[in-house]
Parts: structure tokens; sequence; C-alpha cells
């Protein structure tokens, strides 16, 4: 596995660890010690696939990526279309079937189940606090992407709730619709 770094316009792969610290020490800004080439070694022997940021200063970072490309063509180019596509060749696919599925026109009554994280105040200290609270309604809608803008403009046009409360997504455990007929 090889070792992807950058650091501003500064980068490289290379293979080992060793050769990730030299690349390092040519940069002015990054002060190699101790506990830097500890913490990078053991991050390019874990089994972590994760991208990992190494701070260096105040909101000053270098980041390491693990990869099995050879060259740095290569890793460009995995790089490249990971950033258009966003997810590997299937994930667009059932993506785009789970958004039809939402949109799909069925026009009648919905059973509509959304908990929702509602803004209350704390009485006699002016600060607030997120409660979660369960919405549940009937009604009439186009398709379930109706009914969910329906009820999330409902509910921030009530007086009763604040607008820094917070709604779930349309794809999350925490917004139900039941189609139950026309």
């Amino acid at each position: 596995m090889n070792l992807y770094l950058r650091f501003f316009n500064d980068e490289v792969l290379v293979e080992t660890a060793e050769q990730a610290i030299n690349f390092l020490s040519q940069i002015p800004e990054i002060k190699i010690d101790d506990t830097l080439c500890r913490e990078l070694t053991s991050y390019a022997e874990s089994g972590n696939p994760f991208p990992k940021r190494f701070k260096i200063g105040p909101k000053v970072y270098f980041i390491v990526i693990k990869t099995n490309a050879a060259t740095m063509e290569e890793f460009k180019a995995y790089a490249g279309n990971v950033a258009k596509e966003g997810t590997p060749e299937s994930l667009p696919q059932e993506k785009a079937v789970a958004q039809s599925e939402y949109c799909t026109e069925q026009p009648g009554w919905y059973q509509v189940l959304m908990k929702f994280k509602r803004v209350l105040p704390v009485e006699g200290t002016g600060k607030f606090r997120y409660v979660d609270t369960d919405f549940e309604v009937k009604l009439k809608a186009h398709s379930v992407q109706d009914c969910y803008n329906r009820v999330v403009d409902h509910l921030r046009a009530r007086a009763d709730v604040d607008t820094r409360s917070q709604f779930p997504s349309i794809r999350g455990r925490n917004f139900q619709a039941e189609y139950l007929g026309l």
C-alpha cells in the first residue's frame, strides 16, 4: 500500500513511511519530531483505510491517503473519477432508483411519521435544548417527496416550532410515509 501526501501544492506518492518523512523534512513549514514520525509510521502500518490529517500548526494540516495506485497519474485518475462520480459505479444507479421511488407519482392519502429535533427553551436559563419530537399526520399528496415537503413546510410555518429545529432526511429512519390509497 502506497501513501499519498499533500501539503498545499506540495504532493508526493511514496511506498514507505520513511520516504514520507523524508519528503516532509524538505518542507520548511513542517517541523519533524519523534511524535510526528511515530504517528505517521503507526498510520502507515495500521489497517485504517481512511485518510488522515496531521496538524502542524494552528489551522495548518497535511493529509495522508493510503492508496493501491502505483504512480501519481494512476492516483490522480482514480481520485478524479471519484470526485466526478462521488461513488463507485453501482451506487449512482441505486441512488437514482431510490430518488425515483420518492418522486413516483401516486396521488392519494399517506400516513406520515416524522421524528425531528425540536428546539425548546430551558426555563430560567435563557438556554435552549434539542428534544426528539414525533409528528404524525394523514395527508393527501402526490408522492412521498410531496409528503415530506408538505410536512416540513407545515412544521416550519408553525409558531410553536423554533426555526432552529432540525428535520430528518427523507431517506433516514426518522421519516416514514405509508401509502393508504385514494
